[in-house]
């Protein structure tokens, strides 16, 4: 009896251990530092795994505090892949890039900062918003020759939230909405906050995003 319990106290600690190593991810939290690097793909922001600045090929030197913005402000982005072999990637094409830890999505043709980070992240970006004029001038003459004028349209630059499922990586504008489809992956998260009243949904948006990564962590390679 004595063998059998020291069996288990044995083995069972070396298998959790085993099955930890076999994973080979962590938990989520602030402290957790993405790696310095061009992201392609979203993929391989999951993976942790950018192109590295030692593979960037560019004027820029390593040190530079604006390195980034140097390198992601050319038309492309020049590196060497797994391979050893030279890439050339338009630039709007990459996710983005990670700078001292932290998160950066190419998102309306420029690069944004990801403050909050899990399932599902949230982030602010700048749109550009076209206005269309529809208003004629009133003066309206009897003359064939003359046409009502009207008001040529205009652009304005406004700042949007967004939302990030880390599980799709689909990026979709930040209301209602859009948190309602993140939380059905949370069928009772999803229950306790769509049967809140209209302006109390909108009201507690935030809370039930921080509600639903805390409740569904993310995980990330430990390495």
């Amino acid at each position: 009896m004595r063998s059998l319990i020291l069996i288990i106290f044995i083995i069972i600690p070396y298998f959790l251990s085993a099955q930890k190593d076999t994973t080979g991810m962590v938990k989520y939290s602030p402290e957790y530092k993405f790696k310095e690097g061009i992201f392609i793909s979203f993929d391989q922001v999951k993976e942790n795994k950018p192109v590295s600045k030692a593979r960037i090929i560019t004027s820029a030197k390593l040190d530079d505090i604006d390195y980034f913005e140097k390198v992601t402000s050319e038309k492309k982005i020049a590196f060497y892949d797994n391979n050893g072999i030279k890439q050339n990637i338009p630039t709007e094409n990459i996710w983005g890039y990670c700078r001292n830890g932290t998160l950066y999505i190419n998102w309306n043709d420029e690069f944004n900062r990801i403050p909050v980070v899990g399932k599902a992240c949230h982030f602010i970006a700048d749109v550009t918003v076209v206005h269309q004029n529809n208003y004629y001038d009133p003066y309206y003459y009897s003359n064939p020759y003359y046409y009502p004028y009207r008001q040529p349209s205009y652009t304005t630059d406004e700042l949007r939230q967004y939302i990030l499922d880390f599980k799709t990586g689909k990026v979709m504008n930040y209301n209602q909405t859009s948190l309602l489809v993140i939380l059905m992956n949370d069928p009772e998260l999803y229950d306790e906050y769509n049967e809140l009243k209209k302006r109390k949904r909108k009201k507690l948006k935030f809370y039930y995003l921080r509600k639903y990564n805390e409740r569904n962590p993310l995980y990330l390679p430990a390495k």
